[in-house]
Parts: C-alpha cells; structure tokens; sequence
C-alpha cells in the first residue's frame, strides 16, 4: 500500500486508482475546519484533471463521518452561525459565505469527474450529511446516523441540503427531515434511499474498496458523461436531457473505452478499459 500524504487533519492515499479521502479530527467528530474544506475540494478538483485516478472514496476517522460545520474555527466549513458576531455583519456577509464555502464543497463532489463514494462510518449532521449525500453512492455502517442539524440550531438548512433532500426522497419526507431534525438510523436511510448499502462497521472499508476498485476498472469517461447526465435530469425538461443524452454519447464514442467496449462484445471477450 502507497503511503499517505502528510497531513494531520486530512489523510490522502491513492490506491489501485482511487483517491482516499479521509477527514482526520476524530476527537472534534469530523467537524469541518476551513483548511480541511479546502483540502477537500482540492483533492477532488486533482481526481478530476488526474487520469490515474478513476474513482474516489471519502470517509472519515472516529466515531462521526462529519458533524458539520467547526462553528469555532475561523472561516467555518459551512458558514452558518459563524463569523465574529451579527454586530460586525452587513448584508451579504452571510450568503457570501455560505456560497464560498458550504456550497463550493457540494458543488466539489457533485462536479467531479470520477465517481465518489462516502463510506460512512458514523453520525453525518448538517453539512456532513450533506457532503455524504451529494456523493453518487452513499455505503453506511450500521452505527451511522444522518441528521438535519440545522433546526436545532435555529437556523435554514445550508450546503445545498433543501436542494439534494428533495431529489433523494421527494418533498414532503426532505421537509420531515429538516422540520423536526431527527436522527434518521442507517437501516432508515437505506429504506428512504440516502443510502446504497448498509454494513457492519468492521467491513465498512472494505465495502467501499470493493465498490471503488470495480468503478476503477470501468470506463471512466463514460461513467462521468453518466454521472453529468443523472445529475442535470434533475433540473432539465425531456426536450433538453435528450439532447444532452446525444451529445454525451457522441463524445463518449470519441474515447478509447467505447472502442474497446465494443471491440470485446464483438470478440465475445471481457474488455479492458483504460480511463481513456
């Protein structure tokens, strides 16, 4: 196994062409600080332009997946309820920050173009769920929790939650979920479709590296056009996601992989695809 990166609070490893994500404070429950948000949305935007990379796994240390946003660090991960005091605000300050940090990191994983799974091994509250639940494949374990922290705090869901809720399982379950900011179980979430898979806490990683390496293997430009694809179905009419789902094909029959694909069903063989 490649060694890890250097880094105290984010860990870094690539392995068998995934990049592994690791949010590292285990004893502040993975609450997000600045510098890690911005090692986060980093290392993504790196497995994006890295041809080496071809999937990419983000999971946590400890007991918690990420509790949100560190309130008490400067420049929080989420910006809600941070900053110096509403004293010293004026207009704007808040939605400013919200859209450079809360938003950036979302937007991070719902752009990038290799596949991310979260492989969540505890509590996700605020913006941890939601960073957990912009991935395209969410593996928890048993233990885990997923929480709408925000109502507690008396504050508006931030980080693209009343945005990705509603899609994952329809309106009226999102607002339940933020209304009242009860913790919904692995085995709940599975049922509601936040979660792909639900595992024993001592095979969580293992999961995730079976899912990841297999992703690896596949072809990856085609399973990024996918992604952009399911993604933006969300928001588009018929008229446009037909026309996207043309164009995507015919890019995608430009690269390596779709020839290879096709070559081995013609040959009646197992393809080997390069990423290409």
């Amino acid at each position: 196994m490649p060694p890890e990166t250097p880094s105290d609070e984010i860990r870094h490893r690539l392995e068998n062409n995934v990049s592994w994500i690791t949010l590292n404070r285990p004893a502040a429950m993975n609450a997000l600080t600045w510098d890690q948000r911005e090692r986060v949305i980093a290392l993504l935007a790196d497995a994006s332009a890295d041809p080496s990379v071809r999937a990419v796994v983000l999971t946590a240390t400890g007991k918690g997946f990420c509790a949100g946003a560190d309130l008490r660090s400067n420049g929080s991960g989420s910006g809600s309820g941070s900053g110096s005091g509403t004293a010293d605000r004026v207009a704007g300050d808040v939605a400013r920050m919200i859209r450079l940090g809360a938003q950036r990191l979302v937007t991070a994983v719902l752009d990038c173009e290799k596949p991310v799974i979260a492989a969540v091994n505890g509590t996700a509250a605020g913006i941890g769920a939601h960073l957990a639940l912009a991935c395209d494949l969410v593996i928890a374990a048993e233990g885990a929790r997923f929480i709408e922290v925000f109502v507690r705090r008396g504050l508006v869901p931030d980080g693209a939650g009343a945005y990705l809720l509603p899609r994952l399982i329809g309106p009226r379950k999102a607002k339940e979920l933020m209304f009242f900011g009860d913790a919904v179980p692995a085995g709940e979430a599975a049922r509601l479709g936040l979660v792909n898979k639900v595992v024993p806490a001592d095979v969580l990683e293992a999961a995730a590296r079976e899912w990841a390496e297999r992703l690896a293997q596949g072809p990856t430009r085609a399973l990024a056009l996918t992604k952009q694809l399911v993604n933006a179905s969300l928001d588009s009419d018929r008229a446009a996601a037909l026309a996207a789902e043309a164009t995507a094909q015919e890019l995608n029959m430009t690269t390596a992989d779709a020839n290879e694909g096709v070559a081995a069903f013609v040959e009646r063989r197992t393809p080997k695809y390069l990423g290409r």
